[in-house]
């Protein structure tokens, strides 16, 4: 209700300032005859109802435009004072308007406009004390805590209004801190679906064109060969299907479809079958592991598989014929190391610009503290070499 009503001020701000300086007109309508009767009294000049009615009007009238120009509106009703005071006018109703301006100056401008629109309107009281009073070293005392207590009320409000526009600030810029979080990992989100993607097309689709190969080399010279290549060739490409789909199936579970089941992600128990595969694609490959093998998380084990997966992809597409290759997984105290080597053309295979393998095992690794070093042997050929720590959660 509060903030519908603060919302209501915003958009009406002139009816709203209208209303409040409402009263302070009635009082000076209502008064400016009785006041016009004592006009002379107390060594002042003596003037009629028409003058005190434009006097009036000129101090309340620009309280009007105080909200938007506080200072300026400050200015105009204290030289209107300040010429009243020359006139030998005495003090009217409508002079309490120097208050109320002082009051906006004090709640919308800086400490030091504030300060000085207190000391104009100590001066101003001070004056007229001089002039009207009959004993004003006692009667302005009095009267500044009136007009001191209106400045502090002016200033409260203004630390009062500052502290509220830093906390709708501060919630603005948590709320697109958030969206900015949420932007980030949606982008990661992607890249993570990238990466997999990657890796389920470059692996199936090279043990596709490998078999592809081979079976049109032997479909006339050993067909029973040729059959096998086309059977790897079916078994490969239903496997990167459901892979696909399964990757597919968390897009439409983010954009709200319904859930659907999909196969479970590879793990370390699949690493026989992807060695199987590669084997069957014409890469000749041998597995060892070593150590005592423990349980390990579901992403950390999808991690060891697409990091085993691609280094034996990349062994496929560039490391030449008569390639062989070696994987070894070691089981340590709190670590896991993947050795992929091969003794294909290393450093003298064609660089990819753009590739996302190298750069997802590392990723991959890095999720679970570890590190991927990737580069040609020595002795020819090309070697992955990942280690992880085993057991971490992401």
């Amino acid at each position: 209700m509060f903030g519908s009503m603060r919302a209501w001020t915003r958009r009406h701000s002139r009816i709203v300032d209208t209303l409040a300086i409402s009263p302070l007109a009635l009082l000076c309508v209502s008064t400016v005859e009785a006041f016009s009767r004592t006009s002379g009294m107390m060594n002042a000049r003596h003037v009629g109802v028409p003058v005190l009615l434009l006097l009036s009007a000129a101090l309340v009238v620009p309280l009007l435009w105080r909200r938007n120009h506080p200072r300026e509106v400050f200015a105009v009703v204290s030289v209107v004072s300040f010429a009243q005071w020359l006139l030998n006018i005495a003090v009217l109703p409508a002079n309490l308007a120097v208050l109320v301006a002082m009051y906006g100056v004090a709640a919308r401008c800086t400490r030091r406009w504030a300060l000085a629109a207190g000391v104009v309107a100590e001066g101003g009281l001070l004056l007229a004390m001089l002039s009207w009073s009959p004993d004003p070293m006692r009667a302005w005392p009095s009267a500044s805590v009136f007009v001191v207590a209106v400045w502090i009320g002016g200033m409260y409000a203004n630390t009062r209004r500052r502290y509220v526009e830093s906390l709708v600030e501060r919630a603005e810029r948590a709320e697109r801190e958030r969206d900015q979080q949420a932007r980030i990992a949606a982008a990661a989100e992607r890249a993570r679906i990238a990466r997999e993607l990657h890796d389920v097309v470059a692996h199936n689709v090279s043990v596709m064109v490998v078999q592809a190969d081979g079976a049109a080399y032997a479909i006339d010279s050993d067909p029973e060969q040729a059959r096998r290549a086309m059977q790897a060739i079916s078994g490969t490409g239903r496997q990167a299907l459901a892979e696909m789909r399964r990757l597919v199936g968390v897009l439409r579970q983010d954009a709200g479809s319904p859930a659907e089941e999909y196969a479970p992600q590879p793990g370390v128990a699949q690493l026989d079958e992807l060695v199987r595969q590669v084997r069957d694609s014409g890469l000749p490959t041998e597995f060892t592991v070593s150590g005592t093998p423990r349980a390990l998380p579901e992403g950390e084990q999808l991690a060891v598989y697409r990091i085993v997966q691609e280094a034996l992809t990349n062994a496929i597409k560039h490391g030449g014929p008569g390639t062989r290759a070696r994987v070894e997984m070691t089981y340590g105290p709190g670590l896991i190391e993947l050795r992929v080597s091969d003794d294909g053309r290393g450093a003298a295979a064609p660089r990819v610009v753009g590739g996302h393998g190298l750069i997802g095992m590392r990723e991959r690794a890095a999720m679970y503290g570890g590190s991927v070093e990737a580069a040609p042997r020595s002795g020819g050929g090309f070697q992955v070499v990942a280690r992880i720590p085993a057991g971490m959660a992401a």
